[in-house]
């Protein structure tokens, strides 16, 4: 279909919990279209329908840049199942703060439910990277960004940032 414009840290989409898919329509499907166009010209790991203005419960994640043998994946409507005891932190960034990284930590493993593009519904359980950029977009359709894993004195460190941020947007 078509790039869309990665939406920055400020839009109050960001802030918003996705809407429950109903049914997998023609619009539904271009969504899912949109979020792998934009995705491909960002270079990133993983999208959702929120990052391109569309408060929805849809993410796309590309295992393929974790695992070669991996492909991409849809994920409508996910519920995240389980998780892990054991936490990791890693340097996490996100499209939707411009070169902003930050050590984050989560959950090592987690098992997330969800319906792909043909309507079948699966269950995934990922570990290391591909947990975690899960778990990250999981978050979006929330309205939890990952700003919001970090410590009160890393939140007042990176303030001024932020505002940057959300003023340009």
């Amino acid at each position: 279909m078509a790039e869309r414009p990665i939406v920055i840290y400020g839009n109050p989409v960001l802030r918003e919990k996705g809407s429950r898919v109903e049914e997998i329509d023609q619009e539904t499907k271009d969504l899912v279209s949109d979020l792998m166009d934009t995705l491909r010209r960002a270079r990133g790991l993983g999208l959702t329908a929120h990052q391109i203005g569309v408060a929805k419960n849809v993410f796309i994640v590309d295992f393929s840049a974790i695992d070669i043998n991996e492909t991409l994946r849809v994920f409508i409507n996910p519920e995240i199942i389980e998780t892990s005891d054991d936490l990791e932190e890693m340097e996490e960034g996100c499209l939707s703060f411009p070169d902003l990284y930050m050590k984050i930590s989560r959950p090592r493993q987690v098992t997330v439910r969800a319906t792909d593009i043909d309507g079948n519904r699966f269950e995934i359980t990922a570990q290391g990277l591909a947990a975690r950029a899960i778990q990250h977009e999981y978050d979006h359709t929330q309205g939890d960004l990952y700003i919001d894993h970090v410590s009160p004195l890393t939140r007042t460190m990176i303030k001024g940032r932020l505002k940057k941020l959300a003023a340009a947007s």
